[in-house]
């Protein structure tokens, strides 16, 4: 499987531009101080599995030491989840969960994919890049699968949890900085890529509201069909919710940035999951926006949870044009409500002093 995010980091545009934040430093430093919360940061990381033992144990150190208490791992590998848990970081398995485009599973269940509006299924006409292969959460064959993928993760004593990613719709609409990439402008709906518009789908809609969706004139308009949409989604993610408290293992999820903006682009209703956390993908760079509008995301954010769970901001590193920005970035967060953050790329020894020195 295609590393994560690949998509979307093939598709960033060279020398993306961040505002600097006129934020005073040691006015952040003060606020921290004061602060007495613990904070609790994450990383997403890809486990090598040429890593030596020692190595792995060293950078797990470090890790611990400068604040880090839970990995996501997007693959499997006992070793390195055994010896974070040697040095009191939690090991979560990374899974993707609607996109999923497995060789096997295409050619076995491609009636499982979803089907956007112009009667396209992504099984054969995949959206964007080859790899967006979306299952349709209104099929109980798809939940059934998930479910089984999730008890075989948890089932594994050496996994203390499992991190939901993909966990929505096909991107209706991509973020901004995407759009020149891609050739496209999305300043409204567009039938290729809203999903999902199978005969399920479609039956089920029809038997609650009595309409078909492709038969309104603006579907994309349609709140009852926006809000159907929500419900599929917040329906997988609540039921695999209570097969991982079945095991008595957290459950996380990594999703959209903002409430809103989650709703708007991929159908994603975060605010109303079972979850025990969760990471929003603060990724400013993506949606051209400053240094910021990071505290601006995790304020709607922890603001829509209503304290039923923590939110660790996401924060993408190749964002950032200096690691002073990297800091303040992180401290806005966390002065917004943030329990942490959630980094992704390269954790390097400057960005562990940094986690340190506002941990």
């Amino acid at each position: 499987m295609i590393s994560k995010r690949q998509f979307l980091k093939s598709a960033l545009v060279a020398g993306v531009a961040s505002a600097q934040l006129s934020l005073n430093a040691s006015a952040g430093d003060g606020y921290l101080k004061k602060n007495k919360k613990k904070w609790k940061h994450w990383v997403w990381i890809n486990p090598n599995p040429k890593d030596t033992d020692a190595a792995i144990d060293a950078l797990y150190a470090a890790y611990h030491d400068a604040g880090i208490r839970g990995i996501f791992f997007e693959a499997d590998s006992e070793k390195h989840y055994r010896l974070a848990k040697k040095n009191n970081i939690a090991a979560h398995r990374w899974m993707w969960t609607m996109n999923r485009g497995e060789k096997e599973l295409l050619a076995a269940h491609p009636e499982w994919y979803a089907v956007n509006r112009k009667l396209e299924s992504c099984a054969e006409n995949p959206p964007y890049v080859s790899y967006y292969r979306w299952l349709c959460p209104s099929k109980e064959e798809v939940y059934q699968y998930l479910e089984a993928d999730v008890k075989s993760i948890l089932s594994k004593d050496y996994v203390d949890g499992i991190h939901l990613d993909y966990v929505r719709y096909c991107d209706v609409i991509l973020p901004l900085n995407l759009w020149d990439n891609y050739g496209i402008e999305q300043t409204k709906e567009l039938p290729e890529y809203d999903y999902c518009y199978c005969d399920v789908c479609r039956e089920n809609f029809r038997l609650q509201k009595g309409v078909d969706p492709l038969s309104v004139m603006y579907p994309e308009q349609n709140l009852s069909w926006r809000r159907f949409r929500y419900n599929n989604i917040t329906r997988i993610v609540n039921r695999l919710s209570a097969v991982a408290h079945d095991f008595k293992k957290p459950i996380t999820a990594a999703v959209f940035p903002t409430p809103e903006v989650a709703k708007r682009n991929v159908r994603q209703d975060w605010t109303n999951w079972n979850l025990d956390a969760v990471c929003p993908m603060i990724y400013h760079g993506f949606y051209k926006e400053d240094i910021g509008w990071i505290g601006d995301a995790v304020a709607e954010g922890v603001k829509g949870i209503g304290g039923k769970f923590p939110l660790y901001a996401g924060l993408y590193l190749p964002d950032f044009k200096s690691n002073d920005d990297i800091k303040k970035g992180i401290e806005i967060a966390m002065q917004n409500g943030a329990a942490g953050v959630s980094l992704f790329g390269h954790v390097d020894a400057p960005i562990l002093e940094i986690l340190k020195s506002v941990s």
